[in-house]
């Protein structure tokens, strides 16, 4: 079975401006995601999808895999991510003339991964036959608890069917981490979701969890790192 890894990097970005390019450690951020994939031995292919030339260029220098640009149309930060990946994969099968059964999305803003978090995600993936997996960690907040929203002019908690009094007594939840994402090809193609019935989940811990969203959650990465 033929496994390729798509690393997806827009150009711009909301709050943490050029952040797929921003130094930790004298490297830009974005090869810490390709170094990972690369020495989990794991892929027939490393494959970018960018829209911008610098970040092709700089993945190509360490060891990836870059050389067309992402259209327009998936380029904003409006849309998912999973139409990128999609065509990635076609233009990768198009160039090598081969087929990949096993699809992986390292998110670059999640750096802090190991590689045994790589190859133990595809480990349960395998054996749960899934026909996806996603990567999530224990939340450290509780929509059936203690968060609010802004409704009918007012702050107020987010309601729910029951009353909950401690955080204890709540449903347990999960975040997302947007750490690793691996697909079965034709789930992706034909489904294009992230969660089904078949869906498994590789649990990480939350200081292997952060994803960059902003400078605060940067500057934490960039310590940990």
């Amino acid at each position: 079975m033929k496994k390729i890894c798509i690393i997806c990097m827009r150009a711009g970005s909301t709050e943490v401006k050029n952040k797929n390019l921003k130094l930790i450690n004298g490297k830009p951020l974005l090869y810490y995601t390709i170094d990972q994939a690369i020495k989990s031995k794991l892929f027939e292919r490393i494959v970018v999808s960018t829209d911008s030339i610098k970040i092709l260029n700089l993945s190509n220098k360490f060891g990836a895999s870059g050389w067309f640009l992402r259209p327009k149309k998936y380029a904003n930060n409006k849309i998912s991510k999973i139409p990128s990946i999609i065509h990635a994969v076609k233009k990768a099968e198009k160039k090598y003339q081969e087929k990949y059964d096993i699809i992986f999305d390292l998110d670059v803003t999640s750096p802090l991964r190991s590689i045994k978090d790589i190859k133990n995600a595809y480990k349960k993936f395998k054996k749960d036959n899934a026909s996806n997996l996603i990567t999530g960690c224990s939340s450290r907040k509780n929509p059936y608890f203690n968060m609010f929203e802004y409704k009918n002019n007012q702050y107020q908690l987010v309601k729910n069917i029951r009353n909950f009094t401690s955080r204890q007594s709540a449903p347990k939840v999960y975040e997302m981490n947007a750490s690793i994402y691996i697909w079965k090809r034709s789930y992706l193609f034909n489904k294009r979701k992230l969660f089904g019935k078949k869906t498994s989940v590789y649990f990480m811990p939350q200081e292997r969890s952060i994803d960059i969203d902003s400078f605060f959650d940067f500057k934490i990465v960039k310590s940990l790192i």
